[in-house]
């Protein structure tokens, strides 16, 4: 109740503190009723040190994936791939074509928001122009936004769920990869036929947008070696630490070797030396890294807040972990998990009331961060009870939790979105193909037992 009407209150800018606040107030409320009924503040603060402990893993990788974020940029890595995407439009597929060059540009940067923000309104302007309807461009655009936010290893979503579940980054992805595949397939086919079903004479021009990210960085597709490499590794099931830790090492070397003019510029020098070069990369992977540009569209996109631009999501992880530890203290996550339990006979069933848990908090607390924490939480003990894998959950709480977001008008995701879009929700809600395909996908998945993980499953 309070998490829903703070956000009505603050809006987007709920996740600044003010929700963090609340979860801490939950804590203290929780607390009191501990005590009241005999539980002794040593054990509470015994359970929030352990929930701690168990996040000190995901943590330091949020950090990592902001630090890898900022050397990434400042190497042109993140703005190869945009203009290589940009370079494969087409007017005759213009649909799946949004949503392929939004899906890159996600996976690149990590975020929904600032895909939409910037590619994502050009792509509007070029489908007005091609007299397409606007909200079946805003589907495809979100469709594709939303696949690389949730596959991506740079995103705080993709980042919190298998932490609030208690499993790993790239285990959590390559699970995912079973029904966020079907579901952007068949999200490209449908749009593949309505780009057939409308003629149209217009031309699809991203020459200016590449201009100026070429005028800006040195692309070349030798930069594709460093993404290439923390793929091969997560592959060979490297540890996710040391894959992001190299991987922001490259990014810092290829800055050097591919965009020296760029340190340069942003350090406020005329010469490239041992200050300059360390100046630029240790801002890119730790602060504020602006890259400016000819086009306000991508001065907005080329912008990292390295591993300080995590700290709003770790701040909002630690407080949950807070609350969760105190209410597992005084039995509350108990009593709730083990209630549910007893009308959850099935693994379906409780796959099923974890994704509709996510869709009411989506709708309620308005906030994709909370459809991910509170079912998190509150479910964790009961999958590990039925002896299922944590990216089990942590699946579930994306596919249900993380795209349905996008699709309530009053959900920050879904006010962002259709602000920034120019476009109602209810306008490009039916056109969002990915992101109400997603849900129930995992419950087909779920309902008919594929690739359904046991903990004792190797």
């Amino acid at each position: 109740m309070l998490l829903t009407y703070n956000v009505t209150i603050f809006g987007d800018d709920a996740l600044s503190g003010s929700n963090q606040f609340i979860l801490l107030l939950g804590g203290v409320v929780a607390g009191l009723l501990g005590l009241r009924n005999k539980v002794t503040y040593g054990e509470m603060l015994r359970k929030v040190g352990d929930n701690l402990q168990s996040v000190t893993g995901p943590i330091l990788i949020l950090l990592l994936v902001g630090a890898l974020s900022g050397t990434w940029l400042l190497s042109g890595i993140i703005p190869a791939m945009i203009d290589y995407g940009l370079q494969i439009a087409n007017p005759r597929f213009f649909l799946p074509v949004c949503v392929l060059i939004s899906a890159l540009v996600s996976l690149a940067t990590g975020s929904s928001w600032s895909t939409s923000a910037t590619i994502g309104i050009a792509l509007i302007g070029i489908g007005k122009a091609l007299d397409l309807p606007v909200g079946m461009v805003a589907g495809a655009v979100i469709s594709g936004a939303y696949f690389g936010d949730k596959l991506s290893p740079l995103s705080d979503t993709t980042n919190l769920a298998p932490a609030m579940a208690g499993g790993e980054l790239f285990t959590h992805i390559r699970y995912m990869l079973y029904t966020t595949l079907p579901c952007i397939v068949i999200t490209l086919l449908l749009f593949i036929v309505l780009g057939w079903s409308f003629s149209s004479s217009g031309e699809v021009d991203t020459s200016l947008l590449s201009k100026s990210i070429r005028e800006r960085f040195n692309i070349s597709p030798w930069l594709f070696l460093v993404p290439l490499l923390v793929i091969i590794m997560i592959v060979k099931k490297t540890p996710s630490l040391l894959a992001l830790f190299v991987g922001t090492l490259l990014g810092g070397l290829f800055a050097l070797i591919f965009q020296p003019q760029l340190l340069m510029d942003l350090s406020e020098s005329s010469v490239l030396n041992f200050k300059t070069i360390y100046k630029s990369i240790f801002n890119a992977i730790t602060v504020d890294t602006q890259i400016e540009t000819n086009d306000p569209l991508l001065n907005e996109l080329f912008s990292s807040g390295g591993m300080q631009g995590m700290l709003g999501t770790v701040w909002l992880i630690i407080c949950a972990m807070v609350f969760g530890g105190v209410m597992d203290a005084i039995g509350a996550l108990q009593a709730i998990s083990n209630a549910f339990l007893k009308w959850a006979q099935t693994n379906f069933q409780l796959i099923a009331g974890t994704a509709a848990t996510s869709l009411t908090v989506n709708l309620t607390a308005s906030d994709q961060y909370l459809a991910i924490v509170v079912p998190g939480k509150m479910f964790a003990q009961a999958y590990r009870d039925r002896k299922l894998a944590p990216e089990n959950l942590s699946r579930t709480l994306e596919d249900a939790g993380t795209v349905t977001s996008v699709l309530v008008p009053w959900n920050t995701c879904g006010a962002y979105q259709s602000g920034v879009l120019g476009v109602g929700v209810a306008e490009y809600f039916f056109y969002a193909f990915f992101n109400w395909i997603s849900p129930l996908m995992t419950l087909v998945y779920a309902y008919f037992k594929i690739k359904i993980k046991n903990l004792n499953t190797h």
